[in-house]
């Protein structure tokens, strides 16, 4: 485990465990920092009113929200779309379900180098997520603005090795998702999940060269145990965050860089 990694699960077990005595109808929730815990907070008062106190778990770690809650570390968590739920399924057998699509981030493609892509010199460097979900995301959008051709141009789990046509012979670096911004200085252009940009103070409707559609398959969902679904403080959580109050405060709060998928 890389020091970054350590720090990152030591933070979030700590979190766990200072949370981990009892709270009365307490609904502990994991999520990354930007925008889910934040969505999460601004409902908070709305489930209090309900008798339920949220306990927001934040962590920028993508693999440990899906084993706090397959270990009844948590009771839900909301920080990733389906299909990287169904790769964790099928790596680790989690007995995890999705009970709803909750908004849509848009995947972009930035650059501190660059204006355009089409300004992409030969030989460039690209960094790119390192996990399967989110790299073949990634691949897809780069596709679609014309720097690459895929082998299978639909295929939701592409990799670099299923590039079949790559023109301006462009190198692509794997990098955790959460340290892509970070990349930006050392590369040509980054292919960023929108909550690490809007963490990294990156406008995506501004920054962005290219941006995923409105079509996106990648909607974040959130996600409980299999079984835990009729649970009334997990019905209470879905409905306050598909909620006419939570549509208004997605389109004011992110101006277009997420998009509600309810």
């Amino acid at each position: 485990m890389n020091k970054k990694l350590f720090v990152l699960a030591a933070g979030l077990l700590g979190l766990l465990q200072c949370c981990s005595s009892p709270v009365k109808n307490g609904l502990k929730v994991a999520a990354t920092p930007v925008p889910h815990a934040e969505m999460l907070h601004y409902i908070a008062p709305d489930l209090k009113a309900q008798g339920i106190d949220l306990i927001v778990i934040t962590t920028e770690d993508y693999n440990m929200p899906n084993r706090a809650l397959a270990e009844k570390e948590v009771d839900a968590n909301f920080f990733q779309h389906i299909p990287f739920m169904n790769e964790q399924i099928q790596q680790f057998h989690y007995q995890i379900m999705s009970i709803g699509k909750i908004e849509i981030e848009p995947m972009g493609v930035y650059s501190q180098k660059i204006k355009s892509l089409s300004d992409l010199p030969d030989n460039a460097t690209i960094a790119v997520p390192s996990d399967p979900s989110n790299e073949g995301r990634a691949l897809l959008l780069l596709q679609a603005h014309g720097v690459i051709k895929l082998a299978n141009p639909t295929s939701l789990l592409s990799t670099i090795q299923n590039i079949s046509d790559n023109p301006k012979h462009i190198k692509f670096l794997e990098v955790d998702a959460a340290m892509l911004p970070r990349s930006l200085q050392d590369v040509d252009a980054a292919v960023i999940n929108t909550n690490y940009a809007l963490q990294a103070n990156l406008n995506p409707m501004k920054d962005a060269l290219a941006l995923e559609g409105k079509d996106s398959p990648y909607a974040n969902i959130i996600a409980v145990r299999d079984g835990d679904q009729n649970d009334p403080k997990i019905v209470a959580l879905k409905a306050a965050m598909t909620s006419d109050k939570m549509r208004q405060f997605i389109l004011t709060k992110f101006d277009g860089a997420v998009i509600p998928a309810f």
